[in-house]
This record gives structure tokens, sequence and C-alpha cells, in this order.
């Protein structure tokens, strides 16, 4: 293979590559005859460190195909995003459009503006909503037109009366309660209340407060009337993350059985951008736990959100991990070609954590990728891979840790899973 033009990160300096020649030769099971040779056609080719590999593989700079690998991954959270924010979006404009026809026809007031927005800062467009939080919301936006509308018929607007009334209407919520969105929209109202000039408003103070308080007290009904299923969309989370970390070990896969890096490198650059529906995955389990602990009636699917919250941790764990093969198997594809074998193996992984997303997603026993899993766990043992050389046997062993992740995931202890493994 003849030396291309010096890459991003790479020394140019004759110096720099006799000095890493001699560094590989002095490396025990160096490269010469024997184990960690180099591979037929690679004799006499610059040898670089593992960070100068990542860096000339996948770039700060990326290139045309990198960048369609992370926009289809956008693209497909996008899209996620959108049908998930549908229903929380229709249900919250609807209760804006409810709180603004309540204040206007049976209140009767002229522009009961802050109906609807106080419907719509508690609601939002997330579909993990918390009676805590809107309540917490709804009080804020309450105590913040209230205490604006005060401090305005008092001291009138201006500069100073912005100061001490945000001053003022945030320190108050700060010792009625510890939410920080109470706080916050306490402030916010209570600035609008003073700015905005009261010759817009024909209902006077205390209009504008209940308008704020029906568009609360809506939003408040809404959420205690439509909960959802607090089960299904954590389910339906898990089981796209993990497909995607399923498809990201399967283009690693590709690339190992063809000694293509640049497959390699795509599969990090799809884990990476993954890293928003794991997050999603973390914050709805987060939500549905707080759920289920205040309503009694949600109290048997208690254990269903427990396992599903401990999952979602192993997962974001073997997210890491995937990530971290896929940057040595960079460096093991650069420098030592294509491994067949290890793509077989990475192959199985991906095909057990595509049968644990079905069976996470449908709520059915983790079987299947149980026992493809340990089928697999006994078939990684890196002293298998010693002629491949030591950047082969490093990927074995990463592979080992990820897994451990994934037996786990189907319900195994870590004890449990460490014992699956083979020797050596």
């Amino acid at each position: 293979m003849t030396a291309g033009p010096a890459r991003p990160g790479a020394d140019r300096s004759d110096e720099g590559r006799a000095d890493r020649a001699g560094a590989d030769r002095s490396r025990p099971a160096g490269r010469g005859d024997g184990p960690g040779a180099d591979p037929p056609g690679t004799e006499g080719r610059p040898h670089r460190s593992a960070a100068q590999l990542v860096a000339a593989g996948i770039g700060r700079t990326m290139d045309l195909r990198r960048w369609r690998v992370v926009l289809r991954v956008q693209a497909r959270q996008g899209r996620r995003r959108t049908s998930d924010a549908f229903a929380p979006i229709l249900t919250a404009a609807l209760a804006a459009g409810l709180a603004y026809l309540v204040s206007g026809s049976l209140l009767g007031h002229e522009l009961p503006m802050f109906a609807p927005i106080a419907a719509w800062v508690c609601l939002g467009f997330s579909p993990d909503r918390q009676l805590r939080r809107v309540a917490e919301m709804g009080a804020g936006v309450t105590l913040g037109v209230g205490l604006g509308e005060l401090f305005a018929a008092l001291f009138g607007a201006g500069p100073v009366q912005i100061f001490a009334v945000l001053l003022i209407s945030a320190l108050t919520a700060r010792f009625l309660d510890r939410g920080q969105l109470f706080t916050t929209q306490a402030g916010v109202q209570s600035i609008v209340i003073v700015a905005m000039p009261a010759s817009m408003f024909a209902d006077g103070a205390v209009g504008r407060w209940s308008d704020a308080l029906v568009g609360a007290a809506l939003a408040l009904l809404v959420t205690a009337l439509l909960p959802g299923d607090v089960v299904r969309r954590p389910r339906r989370l898990g089981q796209e993350v993990l497909s995607e970390l399923a498809s990201m070990l399967a283009t690693l896969g590709r690339g190992l059985r063809s000694g293509d890096a640049q497959l390699a490198a795509d599969a990090l650059a799809q884990g990476r951008g993954s890293q928003g529906g794991l997050d999603a995955w973390v914050t709805a389990v987060r939500s549905a736990k707080e759920v289920v602990r205040v309503n009694p009636a949600l109290r048997a699917e208690r254990a269903t959100i427990a396992e599903l919250g401990r999952v979602s941790t192993l997962a974001d764990r073997a997210m890491r991990n995937a990530r971290v093969v896929c940057r040595r198997a960079v460096v093991a594809i650069e420098e030592d070609g294509p491994s067949p074998d290890i793509a077989d193996e990475v192959d199985a992984v991906a095909a057990a954590l595509s049968s644990l997303a079905a069976a996470i997603g449908h709520g059915d026993p983790p079987e299947h990728a149980r026992a493809t899993l340990v089928r697999v766990s006994a078939t990684l043992v890196p002293v298998l891979h010693a002629e491949e050389g030591w950047r082969k046997q490093t990927l074995v062993s990463l592979l080992r840790s990820l897994v451990v992740d994934a037996l786990q995931m189907t319900g195994m202890s870590r004890r449990q899973a460490m014992a699956q493994l083979a020797e050596g």
C-alpha cells in the first residue's frame, strides 16, 4: 500500500515515521515473522498511533458519506419526535382553545390571552406529562400574573419596576416551592404583566389573573384525565434504541468482513447520532416512574417500569461500549485488514440485540436473545485471535464487555453474565 498525501494529525517528517517504526519494533510480539506480523502487502507502511488512525478514518471534517449516515439517523429521530409530539400538541391546542372560550364566553373577558398561554405553557409538547410538573407550571404562571398585577397597580411600569417585580416574584417562588419551573414561570409572567400596557386589557387585574388560573386548571384537568399509557412509550423507545444499536453493529460487521475501515467509521457515526434516542428513553422511563409512584391505579405497572429503567441504564452502557468497539475497529482494520471470524461474532451480537429489541417492544420474554448471546459468549476468546495481532485480541476483549451488558439486559445478573464467558 503506497503512502498518499499526509492526513491531518499524521507526522509529516521522516523522523516521525522512523520513531513510529522503532516503537513498533520494540513492542512485544512485534512486526516481524510470527504472530502480530504485518499483513501481506503492508510491509514498510508507516505505522500510526490509534488516535492518528481514528482521526484519519473519521476526521474532524466529515466527508459526504459520513454526513449521509448522520443525516439518516437525524431524519429517523426527527420523524420519531414529530410522531411522539403530535398527540400532546393536539391536546394542548385543544386545551388552549377551550381556555380562551371559557374565559371569553363564560367569564366575559374581552381579551383572555393569558388563558391559552397558561394552558400551552403548562402542557407543552412532551408526551411525558407529569401531574406535579403541570401543577408546578400552572402555579408558577398564576403566581407570576398575580404578583405582576399587584405590583403594576401599585407602582406602574418601567425598568426599576421590572427589576423589583422579578426579584420579588422569583424569591417568593423559591420560598414557596423548590421547583425550578415554578420559579421560572413566576418570574416570566410577572415581567410580562408589568411590561405590557394596561390599556390593552379592559378586564382589569383580576381578569388577567383569572385567565391564567383558567388555563392552568384546564391543563391540570387534561393531564389527570389523559395520563396515557405509561408503559407503551418506554417500551417503544427501548425497542427503537436497541434496534439502532443492532443496526450499528451490523454495519460494523460488514466493515470487519470486507476490511473497509470507512464502514466501521460509519458505525461509529451512527452510534453517536443515536444518543438522542437513548436520552429520550431514559427520560421517558424516569417520567413513568414518577407517574406510577403517585397514581395508585398504576401500581401494577411499577415492576415493569423498574425493569425498563434497569434495561435503559444497561443500554446506555452498552451503547458506550459499542462506540469504543467501533473506534478500535477502525484502527484494527486499517492496520491488520479484514477479520471475517470476528465479523461473524459481531453479526451474532447484532442479531441478538435485534431480537431483544422486539421482545422489549412487545413485552415478551427475551429467551431467544439470551440463548444467542450465550452461544456468542462461548466463542469470544481473545487468545484464539493471537495470530491476527494484538489489535484484534483487544477488539474481542471489548466485545466480551458488550456481550455482558447485553446478557444483563436479558435479565441475568452481572455474575451470571460473566459466568457465560469462555476463559482465555
